[in-house]
């Protein structure tokens, strides 16, 4: 999702508590800087600021971001020549959406932290082939069967 010319996010909103990807595509990869860095914080104070490398791709510049618990994402760019891109003295800022928790999930988390754990088995590739090739006997024999049956029923008539 574009949400600004050039910047692109691999969701349709930045979430508290998750990662993001982050492509930038804008002035400093279209002039063919080689190394670009997104300047990252939170909140009004920019808690948290860190500088992560981005990979260079055919898209653009592209970091993982992974986003806390506050209430907007700030950033800007920066090449190894120290150029800016910080979208002309404003920064580029995002608010970040609170995760929604339903009451159901809540619910369950409650009981689960009461009841005694349970072990699940997943089933092997082999065991999963076994029984879908089971079924798969089974369902056509029936068919043919029925078949069997309805050509026995046409020639006593």
């Amino acid at each position: 999702m574009e949400l600004v010319k050039n910047i692109f996010f691999n969701t349709d909103k930045i979430v508290e508590n998750t990662e993001i990807k982050i492509t930038y595509a804008g002035a400093l990869f279209q002039n063919g800087s080689s190394e670009v860095i997104i300047h990252l914080g939170f909140g009004d104070d920019w808690n948290n600021a860190q500088d992560i490398a981005m990979d260079k791709t055919e898209l653009g510049f592209q970091a993982n971001v992974n986003i806390i618990e506050d209430t907007k994402l700030n950033f800007c760019f920066k090449n190894a020549n120290n150029e800016w891109d910080n979208n002309g003295g404003q920064n580029y800022q995002f608010a970040i959406e609170k995760q929604e928790i339903e009451e159901e999930d809540i619910e369950v988390e409650k009981q689960a932290e009461d009841a005694p754990l349970a072990v699940y088995k997943t089933p092997s590739w082999g065991e999963l082939f076994k029984k879908t090739f089971s079924n798969l006997v089974s369902y056509f024999s029936k068919i043919f069967s029925k078949n069997t049956e309805n050509a026995n029923n046409d020639n006593n008539e």
